[in-house]
């Protein structure tokens, strides 16, 4: 049992505070409402000790795609709104999803819409999914939203598996690079730095560079350690800044190899949104607004937001995609067919199913790339550093 503070109101119109003992949030508004109470706000006491400690996101994203597909399910199976709510509250094994859930039951019980409770959690449901459930409780076609929303975000969460499979394997194979570096000049070449200075011949070039390196590094290594945190520090405070930020994700998309891969994930995300959005009846100005949002990239956030501009002007949609770089002609010509013959979210829904599939045949051909020469880069550094104990012992077996 918990206690919770409550404030409702009466019949009369009388606005009354108190506390309740119950055993969890949902009972304890059942209990008020069963005393012909209008329940305004209901909080457990202590909340700051009673809270669930959460690192990181309070919802994972796939978390959030089974949320919503089982959502889709229940409101295809004919199952009542709260009823679906209620239903996915009791068995979802998030902690937030629950109690956000448990609210907007209460919500929808005294009238208010499903879109209008979900905005008090911004952290838990994107704008996109409550603009579109909105469109859809306009036009009475809530289930097909849902099931169309459930559809985008499994592929969404498929494009950023493997993105993040494909960017994660080099940075792994990196840092293992950089840890054994490190290791051998700490801990190995120091060893064979005394033994060959026992000998007091002249010793090559390269074994000279190492031990140097190897001594600098024993001697200075809290330098290191505090120019990446200055570093990682320095860069955190330049990325809100939102020049740099722009510049850092054009520099995203300019990257040798990365870049494309990334460019065609961020314009599958895009074509997808704008087509999701379309085809709900979302008026073009508000979907290209949202889309925006939502993109990912501010490159293409720009000329998205210079695209709308343009709509309003009574111009194309696609004249500003057409003058920059970012967007390639398939985009720009399918954009053009769509708007002249008025299927604009099939031709983008068509685009986003190419990029789609393109995203995962770049990325297995992307791992196939970098695989051998994330190897070879390995062994050169390690092999530098044990050529460079290997080159002397041979001078001084000969001088023997």
């Amino acid at each position: 049992m918990a206690t919770y503070a409550y404030k409702a109101k009466t019949k009369e119109g009388k606005v009354i505070k108190g506390k309740l003992d119950s055993s969890n949030k949902k009972e304890a508004v059942n209990e008020l409402s069963q005393m012909n109470l209008i329940v305004y706000q209901v909080e457990p006491l202590n909340d700051i000790l009673n809270r669930d400690i959460v690192i990181g996101r309070p919802l994972k994203q796939k978390e959030f795609v089974v949320f919503l597909r089982q959502f889709s399910t229940l409101m295809e199976a004919g199952i009542l709104l709260v009823d679906s709510v209620d239903l996915l509250a009791e068995q979802s094994e998030s902690k937030a999803l629950q109690a956000a859930l448990e609210e907007i039951s209460v919500d929808i019980k005294e009238g208010v819409a499903l879109s209008e409770a979900m905005k008090n959690f911004p952290k838990l449901f994107p704008e996109l999914l409550i603009q579109m459930i909105k469109s859809g409780e306009v036009s009475g076609q809530l289930e097909d939203v849902l099931e169309r929303m459930a559809t985008y975000y499994e592929k969404q969460y498929r494009i950023k598996q493997k993105v993040s499979t494909a960017l994660t394997y080099p940075i792994v194979v990196g840092s293992f690079a950089i840890i054994i570096t490190v290791f051998l000049l700490l801990f190995i070449v120091p060893i064979f730095g005394g033994l060959f200075a026992s000998f007091g011949s002249e010793l090559p070039l390269i074994t000279r560079i190492v031990l140097n390196l190897s001594e600098f590094i024993q001697r200075f290594w809290w330098l290191f350690v505090l120019f990446t945190v200055l570093l990682v520090i320095v860069f955190m405070q330049l990325k809100k800044r939102e020049d740099v930020a722009y510049y850092l994700d054009k520099l995203e998309l300019k990257i040798p190899v990365l870049g494309p891969f990334i460019q065609k994930a961020v314009l599958a995300r895009m074509t997808q949104t704008l087509s999701s959005l379309i085809n709900s009846s979302v008026p073009i100005l508000q979907a290209v607004e949202v889309t925006s949002q939502v993109v990912g990239n501010r490159v293409v956030k720009e000329v998205l937001l210079e695209s709308r501009s343009s709509l309003e002007r009574g111009e194309s949609l696609a004249k500003p995609m057409a003058d920059h770089w970012v967007f390639p002609p398939l985009i720009i010509q399918m954009i053009r067919v769509g708007e002249q013959s008025g299927s604009l979210d099939d031709m983008l829904k068509k685009v986003a199913d190419i990029y789609d599939q393109d995203v995962n045949e770049a990325s297995d051909k992307l791992q196939s790339l970098i695989e051998p020469v994330l190897i070879i880069f390995l062994a050169v550094i390690v092999g530098l550093i044990v050529l460079s104990i290997v080159v002397p012992m041979f001078s001084l077996f000969e001088a023997f």
